[in-house]
C-alpha cells in the first residue's frame, strides 16, 4: 500500500469508531422542564431536538437569562397532564417546583429529576455537571464551568485590594444574606456583604433608616432605571437613598443573570467586574 494512502485509511477508521461509539451510546434523552431554572440548563446543553418544552416562565425576560431562545420551543403550563403527554425520557424541576405536580408525575411512572436552589459557586458547577451527563454532553457542561472558573479569577482581579462592603437591595428593601447566591458571588471574589451589620442572616426586609446608618460602601441592585412602576421598585428609588447612594455608589446586576445558578453566573460575574471597573473610574 502505498504510504500517502496510509492517513486517508486511517481517518476512515477513526470515522467508523467514532460512528460505532454512537450507535452503541443509544439515543440521546428527551427532556421536558418545568422550572425556570432548569429551563437555563436544558438550553444551555442541550441539543435542540432533545428539548420537548419549557416551563411557562422560560420566556420571561425579567427571570430568564435565555428568554430569546426559549421562544423556539413549546411552552408548558407547569401541570402535571401536558408533561405526560409529552411522553419525555427526563423531566427536570426544582426543589420548590409544585409538589403536587411533581409527585403526579412520579406516580404515572415519569423519571423526575429535582435540582436543588444552589446557593454556592460549586453547587452551581456540581448542578451543571449532573445535568450535562443526564443530558449526554458532560463536554459542554465542563466547557460551561470553564467560563465560570475563568469569570472568578477575572472578578477577583478587578477586586483585589478592594475591600467594599457590598450591601444587596432589592424591592421593597429586601436584603439578601450569607445563604444566597448574591453573598456568594461577592465573598468569592472578595467582597463583604453588608447584610450582617443590619442582623440579617440568611436575607430579611430592612428599613431605609437601617439601610443607610449601615453605611455599606455600595448597594447592589438589580436594574439601574429611574422609573418606579409600583411601590417595591420606589424602595429603591427613595430620595433618601439616592442621596446617600447615587450611581456612582450603586453596583447594577440584572436579576436574570443571578435569580438562578447555572452558566449564566459567568456573565453576572463578568458584569460584577465591568462595574467595578467602572467605580474605579
Amino acid at each position: 500500500m502505498r504510504a500517502r494512502a496510509w492517513p486517508l485509511l486511517l481517518l476512515a477508521l477513526a470515522f467508523v469508531a467514532v460512528l460505532s461509539a454512537a450507535a452503541a451510546a443509544g439515543p440521546l434523552p428527551r427532556v421536558a422542564s418545568i422550572n425556570v431554572c432548569t429551563d437555563q440548563l436544558v438550553m444551555t446543553l442541550a441539543d435542540p431536538e432533545q428539548i420537548l418544552g419549557l416551563s411557562p416562565y422560560a420566556r420571561d425576560e425579567a427571570r430568564s437569562f435565555l428568554s430569546d431562545r426559549a421562544g423556539g420551543f413549546p411552552l408548558l403550563s407547569g401541570e402535571a397532564e401536558d408533561a405526560l403527554m409529552l411522553r419525555a425520557d427526563i423531566v427536570v424541576a426544582g426543589r420548590y417546583t409544585k409538589r403536587a405536580t411533581r409527585e403526579l408525575l412520579k406516580q404515572q411512572g415519569q423519571r423526575v429529576i429535582e435540582f436543588d436552589s444552589a446557593r454556592t459557586l460549586d453547587e452551581v458547577k456540581a448542578q451543571i455537571r449532573v445535568m450535562g451527563d443526564l443530558l449526554g454532553h458532560p463536554d459542554r457542561a465542563a466547557a460551561a464551568n470553564a467560563r465560570i472558573d475563568a469569570a472568578i479569577e477575572r472578578a477577583r482581579k478587578a477586586a483585589s485590594d478592594k475591600p467594599f462592603r457590598v450591601l444587596p437591595v432589592e424591592r421593597r428593601g429586601w436584603v439578601s444574606g450569607r445563604d444566597s447566591l448574591i453573598n456568594a458571588l461577592l465573598s468569592t471574589v472578595g467582597l463583604a456583604n453588608a447584610a450582617g451589620a443590619l442582623g440579617i442572616k440568611s436575607g430579611g426586609f430592612a428599613s431605609l433608616e437601617a439601610i443607610v446608618s449601615a453605611q455599606p460602601d455600595y448597594l447592589l441592585i438589580s436594574e439601574d432605571s429611574d422609573f418606579a412602576e409600583d411601590e417595591g421598585r420606589a424602595f429603591v428609588l427613595h430620595p433618601a437613598l439616592e442621596r446617600a447612594y447615587p450611581p456612582s455608589k450603586r453596583i447594577t446586576i440584572p436579576e436574570k443573570l443571578t435569580v438562578c445558578g447555572g452558566p449564566m453566573l459567568a456573565d453576572a460575574l463578568d458584569r460584577l467586574t465591568a462595574e467595578l471597573l467602572r467605580l474605579e473610574r
